[in-house]
């Protein structure tokens, strides 16, 4: 009778110290000052503050935040360009924008990474794409896991999970308390789809349109992969720069994340109940990707709104004294945004115009 061993079971422990011998240099490059080495050590260590006093935060009453999230059926597309270097920024994205939803810095970040077998290249550049998006919003990758489980994933599937870690004064947490009539919506334009949405976009574009990930599209001007796999926006540096610049809460009242469930569900998390929002029709730019969806997959315009961002991946609700100089600020860091909507006296609701 033959022995058992764990590379018969499909784990191969040669092959796996091969992929975590490259992961270092690549969370190495996102370090910042305050993370502590700890060679062979089971955690990754943190310090709140700096040594430095030229540095130092002098926090009087912090607040860590903590997000997790995971990129979705968009690593599908990823496993059929066979691309995986962007799928890593998504996943840090999707974790830090909603840290900045509530003014944190975001800190430092962990990845989860699940696949059958090990392949050293592939994890490399899983893990390139994580340091990037790490590096994208001045965010420490301290750690991660790679658990290979050949009886749960087929060969070449993969997922991925995100963790990150902020903090915020407790005086400055944003909370959406101070949102009132009068206020003005700032929408900070999407790279395009992001993470959301790619059950129906998959169902669209392969299943209904029979297209595949090489064709090009001409009216978009780029292949189908390309197109699906562009990253998502990370938003840390350009809002942490404007509530750096105005430190009062009475500038910045709410911020939103435009993922799953749009516009709508996303910013009446963050809604008082006796106030809503009108939403003004045609106040921004419409990336092409989402009418050429829409007219593939015969989308009525509730589900799109429903599903996607349309076009804004973030939301920024500000005092009206102050928003020509907030868009201004965002605009001179290369993200465009536009007046999009109001705040007004109401139930809690975004109004969208029939």
């Amino acid at each position: 009778m033959p022995k058992a061993t764990y590379k018969e079971a499909g784990v191969d422990l040669e092959t796996y110290r091969e992929s975590m011998r490259r992961i270092p240099q690549l969370a190495q490059r996102t370090f910042c000052p305050r993370v502590r080495d700890l060679p062979g050590g089971f955690a990754g260590l943190f310090r709140l503050d700096f040594d430095s006093q030229l540095f130092a935060r002098n926090y009087e009453s912090p607040v860590l935040v903590s997000c997790t999230d995971g990129v979705g059926t968009k690593l599908k597309v990823a496993q059929l360009v066979g691309r995986h270097d962007t799928v890593g920024i998504d996943l840090v994205a999707m974790c830090v924008n909603d840290a900045i939803c509530c003014g944190a810095e975001p800190l430092f970040f962990l990845d989860y990474l699940a696949m059958s077998h090990d392949e050293p290249d592939l994890v490399e550049q899983l893990i390139e794409g994580v340091s990037q998006g790490c590096l994208q919003s001045d965010c420490a990758l301290v750690g991660g896991e790679t658990a290979i489980m050949p009886d749960l994933y087929r060969p070449g599937d993969y997922d991925m999970a995100g963790f990150c870690v902020g903090v915020a004064e407790q005086r400055s947490i944003i909370d959406g308390s101070a949102i009132a009539p009068g206020d003005v919506v700032l929408g900070l334009a999407s790279s395009g789809l992001h993470s959301n949405g790619f059950s129906l976009v998959r169902r669209i574009v392969f299943d209904l349109a029979g297209m595949g990930i090489a064709d090009h599209v001409d009216e978009l001007g780029d292949t189908v992969g390309n197109l699906l796999l562009e990253p998502t926006f990370i938003y840390v540096r350009p809002v942490r720069r404007v509530l750096g610049h105005y430190k009062v809460k009475n500038v910045v009242h709410g911020i939103a994340h435009i993922t799953g469930g749009g516009l709508a569900e996303n910013i009446e998390r963050v809604l008082p109940k006796q106030t809503q929002i009108r939403i003004e029709n045609n106040s921004w730019e419409t990336p092409p990707i989402f009418p050429w969806l829409q007219r593939l997959g015969s989308v009525d315009d509730e589900e799109m709104r429903r599903v996607f961002n349309m076009g804004i991946g973030m939301a920024l609700i500000v005092s009206p004294y102050f928003a020509d100089s907030v868009a201004r600020m965002l605009t001179e860091q290369g993200v465009r945004c536009w007046r999009i909507g109001q705040v007004e006296p109401g139930d809690g609701k975004v109004i969208w115009p029939s």
